[in-house]
């Protein structure tokens, strides 16, 4: 059995891209949560991988501590299973538009950290983060025009679940967005395996106050 050690899934967005996958591709799997920054996540973790970071999948003796490497495991360990699209071309695309959401758009990540129980509408916002939310639904319209949607590359994959937590950002914020890209993480967030997160998520009632910044502010109502 495949075991999944994440963080909170209020916060966790790093932990909701392999969970969100594998939820959908029906891949069984074992989930140890731990609370990030507690006392109980690093005695964990520090034995398992020296990053001491989440998500990190275990099966048996291997060790994949990474997000991006966790997919490229499940594509590698069934090829029945479309983690990635089946056109050579299309899965090249995937992939870089994968690597891209996966060490990109800081700004977005600093500004608007994913918190799925919250609404803060307006929260965040600048030109900057202006500039990364245009490169995401830009992105986003070039891959469901070439594809036909109705995910960026066809059918649900790893590049999807990667855009599950911006899709999270989007709900909790709530920036304008191209009619395009709304429906699109609209469609994404309505798959029942993200749906089923982000329930788990507001289930949670864990607050965290390092990933709490705008409700901590002085003028907070």
């Amino acid at each position: 059995m495949l075991n999944l050690i994440i963080g909170n899934k209020n916060y966790s967005s790093w932990s909701m891209r392999p969970w969100v996958l594998m939820r959908h591709l029906d891949i069984p799997f074992a989930e140890r949560k731990l609370r990030l920054g507690s006392a109980e996540f690093y005695a964990v973790l520090a034995p398992i991988t020296r990053t001491q970071t989440v998500p990190v999948l275990i099966d048996g003796s291997l060790v994949v501590p990474d997000s991006l490497a966790i997919a490229e495991f499940m594509a590698e360990r069934d090829r029945q299973q479309r983690v990635w699209p089946v056109d050579a071309a299309q899965r090249a695309r995937a992939r870089v538009l994968c690597a891209s959401i996966h060490a990109g758009f800081q700004t977005l990540r600093e500004h608007m950290p994913m918190n799925i129980e919250a609404s803060l509408p307006g929260m965040g916002w600048n030109v900057a983060v202006q500039r990364d939310i245009d490169r995401i639904c830009t992105l986003w319209d070039a891959a469901l025009q070439s594809s036909g949607g109705p995910f960026l590359f066809g059918a649900f994959g790893a590049v999807d679940a990667f855009c599950a937590p911006i899709c999270a950002r989007f709900r909790t914020y709530a920036p304008r967005l191209p009619d395009a890209a709304a429906a699109y993480a609209q469609r994404v967030l309505d798959l029942p395996a993200v749906r089923q997160w982000c329930d788990e998520a507001r289930a949670e009632h864990d607050f965290i106050v390092a990933d709490e910044p705008y409700r901590l502010r002085p003028d907070w109502t």
